[in-house]
């Protein structure tokens, strides 16, 4: 049996390149009975760049419910937020001790923004340190990760040896998983969907203000009747990690021939979304009216997460003689 463990930080309302690259595959995931699942919400590296509690508070709660909106079971997966087991900042120090200074000035969530080091907290720098705390803590044997992500686990797998060549075999040294088959997802500008860039869907909107980021979607000129080129479009793209293969063929056919204007591949793409995700949207809704239930599950999650992570830290402060 391997153990699992993903991290999603709480920066808002996961939006729809979220779900496909990172949601659904780790639910998925989690069904193997071979597997055991862990899942936490990451509001503590939220706050690197979230300083407003009630942004804060309101982007865990609708991570939370999008997760359990889309199926994940509390009661397979441990599922419980950062903060409320504080374990991982006690772990954090301990390895941060154990690694050096000039390697994490070349991570890349340091190093992207050093040009202005005024705008950065010691918090982003010292970043990866908790993130190898979150993954050790557990005993995790595989942490799936984006490419974007990779240098984070070198590290974790870095620090860990690093403690254990000290002080003997004490903490697991993880395995990254990279899912080659995650799509691109473009944003409305054509560019991978990202909160940053602000070219987002927003799957669980009202209909109204859903069905206007889509119509939003960027696009040529060309008219109605002019043959226009799926392969670069932007709404086709979409559709297609989306809709079911004949679908595809039968709106890829549109496009060649010149048989369909944008503004009407936008609605498809509109009711596509809305019919995909139709049970997904009431269960969010659900949640949203009835927050004690998404409270329930991450406490229940995090007492189970707390009995493991005494046990790990009880471990590492022994060889540490403390």
């Amino acid at each position: 049996m391997a153990r699992i463990l993903t991290g999603v930080q709480s920066t808002g309302t996961p939006h729809l390149g979220n779900i496909i690259g990172a949601v659904l595959p780790a639910i998925e995931m989690a069904k193997n009975e071979q597997n055991e699942s862990f899942l936490f919400i990451a509001d503590f590296h939220s706050l690197t760049q979230i300083k407003d509690k009630s942004t804060l508070r309101k982007n865990t709660f609708e991570t939370a419910s999008t997760w359990l909106a889309f199926g994940l079971n509390p009661n397979k997966t441990i599922f419980y937020k950062q903060s409320d087991v504080s374990e991982v900042t006690e772990l954090a120090w301990y390895l941060s001790c154990f690694f050096p200074f000039k390697r994490l000035t070349l991570a890349h969530s340091f190093k992207d923004k050093s040009a202005n080091l005024k705008d950065i907290n010691t918090g982003l720098f010292s970043y990866p340190m908790l993130m190898a705390a979150d993954i050790l803590l557990y005993d995790a044997d595989i942490v799936p990760v984006g490419k974007d992500q990779l240098q984070h686990i070198e590290m974790t797998r870095d620090v860990a040896s690093r403690f254990n060549n000290t002080y003997g075999e004490t903490l697991i040294v993880p395995s990254s998983l990279i899912d080659t088959s995650i799509k691109f997802v473009p944003g409305t500008d054509g560019n991978k969907m990202s909160k940053s860039k602000n070219n987002l869907i927003n799957v669980f909107l009202e209909k109204e203000k859903l069905k206007k980021q889509i119509m939003g979607i960027k696009t040529d000129s060309k008219n109605i009747n002019e043959p226009k080129d799926f392969s670069s479009c932007t709404i086709f793209n979409l559709y297609k990690i989306l809709a079911e293969k004949k679908d595809i063929e039968k709106l890829k056919n549109k496009y060649s021939k010149g048989n369909i204007g944008y503004g009407e591949a936008k609605q498809l793409l509109f009711e596509l979304i809305l019919n995909k995700f139709k049970h997904a949207r009431e269960k969010f809704t659900y949640f949203q009216n009835n927050p004690e239930k998404v409270e329930l599950a991450l406490s229940q999650g995090a007492v189970k997460a707390k009995k493991i992570a005494q046990k790990t830290l009880k471990r590492v402060r022994a060889k540490l003689g403390y």
